[in-house]
């Protein structure tokens, strides 16, 4: 199993992660990760032994698909589901929205209940796209007719069908999500890269040395802007200033390198020219 990189969440963490197998041909080429669920109300004061938005974000970052799963009955978003969707910032592509056990409510409370997701997502989701929603009660026990109708149940099931085919093409479309998760690494180590020169080149050489690096920490979104002007690059593939400026604080910014630009460049000469070949060269596999 590709785990190994969770050893940096502590033996609290490992003594509660648990894998398991079985013989489905589905389960071949996918593995499914299942969390615990997210706390609310009282229970959000029992803090946990493990950081979970620390690994929340660990295994975003590297699976294919992201379901967020809802009841009817359960449509509040509590503090700590929040800081989960933040800890998936940068993957809203892969954001899937799971109403389930919808036929315990009739069709007109589904309605109702579909607007108040809608509605609570759209404060906590910051992305101007529509998510995808899949509504039906995914289960093995049998659709509750008496409170859907044929109508809802004929909905269900075409909602079931596109869920699992969403899941079936999770092999199929795995080579160009890697690509693509590899080419956004690459863009963020370029930020990374300009945002390190830029902080090194602005310190003194001589005197006033930790002041100098205190402005640029508080200063750091101005900083960026600048970095974002001078060298034409995205807005959106800045990392979060506030996380960056937390962990800034733990290094000497006159020790950092300075930004090398044929190093600069042969990252835009991969990225323009050498996964673009790649591309050409290789085919999908499970086309």
């Amino acid at each position: 199993m590709p785990f190994s990189g969770l050893t940096k969440f502590g033996t609290a963490f490992l003594s509660k992660f648990e894998c398991s197998q079985m013989p489905h041909p589905l389960l071949e080429h996918i593995t499914i990760v299942d969390t615990p669920g997210v706390l609310s109300g009282e229970k959000q004061r029992t803090q946990r032994s493990y950081d979970f938005t620390g690994v929340t974000a660990w295994f975003a970052a590297k699976c294919d698909l992201i379901l967020l799963l809802f009841d009817p009955h359960k449509l509040d978003i509590s503090d700590e589901f929040k800081r989960v969707i933040g800890s998936l910032r940068g993957h809203d592509d892969k954001i899937r929205i799971v109403l389930n056990k919808a036929d315990q409510v009739d069709t007109q409370q589904l309605m109702r209940v579909y607007g108040a997701l809608m509605w609570s997502l759209g404060k906590v989701l910051n992305t101007p796209e529509v998510m995808r929603v899949y509504i039906g009660s995914f289960n093995d026990k049998p659709i509750n007719e008496r409170a859907v109708g044929p109508i809802g149940k004929e909905l269900f099931e075409m909602e079931q069908e596109d869920l699992l085919s969403d899941l079936k093409d999770i092999p199929r479309k795995a080579c160009d999500r890697r690509i693509n998760e590899f080419v956004k690494r690459a863009r963020a180590a370029k930020i990374h890269a300009h945002i390190i020169g830029h902080l090194r080149k602005e310190m003194p050489s001589m005197m006033g040395k930790t002041k100098a690096q205190q402005r640029l920490i508080d200063n750091l979104a101005e900083e960026f802007a600048k970095i974002q002007r001078e060298h034409h690059l995205a807005a959106g593939d800045f990392p979060n200033v506030d996380h960056f400026r937390e962990v800034l604080t733990g290094y000497s910014f006159d020790k950092f390198e300075r930004l090398k630009p044929k190093m600069i460049q042969a990252v835009d000469d991969m990225l323009g020219y050498d996964i673009p070949n790649l591309l050409k060269r290789f085919r999908n596999p499970y086309d």
